[in-house]
């Protein structure tokens, strides 16, 4: 397990899951991919996903560009799980990856980010329905599960 964090002490708070084998997360991300795939996603991005919205601006992504960009989203780049806090929500597993991409901004630069993606599945209808909530640049301490 690898941690990228500066500093002592534990990476991972008590809330936080890594007890996960590689084949539980090869399906966490199969069942991402069908969801992408299948166009039964949303990535948010209201007013109260402020930093979502700045790496949209920024690197101007549009539908399509995320899309592609988040099928990359491997094994490799999970870290954990966490139940949502949220009031009501409690029920609720959220999955966090944090791939590495290399995206040009707006004025042509191109440059190395580590993205921190969180992600909800929930059942709509019949079929899984995936939120990503978190889309922006890394800003939190993160241990990859199997890096």
């Amino acid at each position: 397990m690898m941690y990228d964090y500066v500093g002592g002490g534990n990476a991972l708070g008590q809330h936080y899951n890594q007890n996960y084998s590689r084949e539980q997360v090869k399906n966490i991300v199969a069942k991402f991919q069908k969801c992408l795939m299948g166009n039964d996603f949303i990535v948010s991005l209201n007013e109260n996903r402020s930093e979502n919205l700045a790496l949209v601006r920024e690197y101007a992504l549009n539908s399509e560009k995320i899309k592609m960009l988040l099928l990359g989203v491997g094994v490799d780049d999970f870290c954990h799980s966490l139940n949502n806090t949220k009031k009501g929500y409690e029920h609720e597993v959220l999955y966090v990856f944090s791939p590495q991409w290399r995206l040009t901004n707006v004025f042509g630069e191109a440059k190395r980010l580590s993205i921190y993606v969180k992600i909800n599945f929930i059942r709509k209808q019949a079929n899984d329905f995936c939120i990503v909530i978190s889309f922006h640049k890394r800003n939190k301490k993160i241990a990859y599960l199997f890096r």
